[in-house]
């Protein structure tokens, strides 16, 4: 646009004016295209560039779904590992924020064998059809250990925004972790248990 204003015979206050650039802008734009012919601005772009492109992404990535509660020091020292430039692990850190995983305590979930998974998915889909007639028929009772004293094993995995329920996010949890007081409870549409 610059090289058709000027060419049409608008001088460079004119061609600023009708084109909204700088009367330097118009000027560069069209010596360039005089000396040069081009009328593409052909600079680089600032700044360092990045250590970790798209294939060290990659690589990280299988790294962190290999074992999400490594370290950033681990994550650090696996990716240098067969590398030719190494990073740090402020580096490492860059990266993982640029592909959107963060550091988080990983949710708590029960255990639950693979046993009792069946069970649970059959007994959901033979009562998926129940009214709420058929469930005032139902008490439900439940226990559950109050740990006086847990251990705070503080963990740390790392995860995209949306994975921090797939299940090598989360930790495990088992009911009985030492001493506490054991409580029963049970409740139906009528009334309370004891």
């Amino acid at each position: 646009m610059v090289v058709g204003a000027r060419r049409a015979g608008l001088s460079i206050s004119q061609s600023a004016q009708l084109l909204g650039f700088s009367r330097t802008t118009i000027s560069r734009v069209y010596k360039e295209w005089c000396e040069k012919g081009k009328t593409s601005s052909m600079q680089q772009s600032c700044g360092r560039k990045c250590l970790v492109d798209a294939r060290g992404q990659r690589r990280m990535g299988r790294l962190i779904q290999a074992d999400r509660r490594a370290t950033l020091t681990e994550i650090t020292t696996r990716y240098n590992r067969g590398m030719q430039q190494s990073i740090c692990e402020a580096t490492t850190r860059t990266a993982l924020r640029r592909m959107v995983y963060n550091s988080r305590r990983p949710h708590q979930v029960p255990l639950i064998s693979t046993t009792n998974r069946k069970k649970r998915l059959q007994f959901a889909q033979a009562h998926q059809n129940w009214t709420v007639e058929d469930w005032k028929n139902v008490a439900w009772s439940d226990e559950s250990q109050f740990l006086l004293r847990h251990s705070d094993g503080r963990v740390r995995i790392w995860h995209k925004k949306n994975e921090n329920m797939d299940p090598p996010c989360l930790v495990t949890t088992v009911q009985a972790g030492g001493g506490g007081v054991m409580v029963w409870g049970m409740f139906s549409w009528h009334t309370l248990g004891p």
